[in-house]
């Protein structure tokens, strides 16, 4: 193995673990190495084996879209595959998701890749979508977060805007300081160059709401849908594309809320050929 390989891995290795904030000798106790081995290592004094390469990005939570950047500098070959969501080899786990998604209905749901990219949504997901104002938002491919956020998409909706606006940038900067996607990163400085946004509820939610999730209110119509929403991901996924997909799920936070889903569930379906 060459030295610049040796010196690619090694200031990767010492980026990730300074990230994550911890000392070498913290990252060589959790991997139950020495701190001499590592700090060799970080240096390119010494070439990690593929397994060590490994063992280092395992404790210290790195992606597998970047695990396999981290074999690269080190010489080995990648062992993440990275396959579509309509390769044959995922039918399994996309007839799962779509069960997931359609099951859920009334109530909306949506899968999203890594950069927040609209990938399925079921039905219920339509009439939260016919609210948006510009249409160059629905055009594929779909950002979900600026879809909610952006003063030409769910924005003017919102009732309780700045909050529902912190929320969701507090989870963008939690993947950008976990992954450092540099498309995260021009995500997150686009969002927060939209006009902020107010509370414009003339109640805010009580005490025990607030301390279980932070609500999502929107105004649609006349009628006024709260929802708390769960994010869903595949627990030990070995495929990146999997390892990267979430699926967002809202649930009614009221009986209103409930009442007004299955409504429109059966309206849509009465409509329906």
């Amino acid at each position: 193995m060459n030295s610049h390989r040796s010196a690619a891995i090694g200031p990767l290795i010492r980026d990730w673990r300074q990230q994550r904030r911890l000392s070498q000798l913290d990252l060589a106790l959790e991997a139950e190495i020495s701190q001499k081995h590592l700090s060799f290592v970080e240096s390119g004094r010494s070439q990690p084996s593929r397994d060590m390469v490994l063992l280092l990005a395992e404790h210290l939570g790195v992606p597998l879209r970047e695990r396999n950047a981290l074999l690269l500098a080190a010489g080995y070959a990648p062992v993440y595959l990275e396959r579509a969501l309509e390769d044959p080899a995922l039918q399994a786990a996309k007839s799962a998701i779509d069960l997931i998604l359609a099951g859920h209905d009334p109530c909306p749901a949506l899968a999203v890749d890594r950069h927040w990219t609209l990938l399925s949504a079921n039905a219920a997901v339509g009439p939260l979508l016919a609210l948006v104002q510009n249409a160059d938002l629905l055009r594929p491919p779909v950002n979900v977060l600026r879809l909610a956020l952006h003063p030409g998409g769910l924005a003017p909706v919102v009732l309780n805007g700045a909050e529902w606006r912190g929320h969701l940038v507090a989870r963008l900067r939690q993947q950008v300081r976990i992954a450092a996607d540099p498309v995260l990163v021009d995500l997150l400085a686009e969002l927060l160059g939209y006009p902020a946004l107010p509370n414009t509820q003339s109640d805010g939610p009580s005490a025990d709401e607030a301390a279980i999730a932070v609500p999502l209110r929107l105004r649609v119509g006349e009628t006024i849908l709260s929802f708390i929403s769960t994010t869903t991901v595949f627990g030990t996924p070995v495929d990146i594309t999997l390892s990267e997909l979430a699926l967002e799920t809202f649930f009614p936070a009221d009986a209103e809320t409930a009442a007004a889903l299955r409504a429109m569930a059966a309206a849509r379906r009465a409509s329906e050929p």
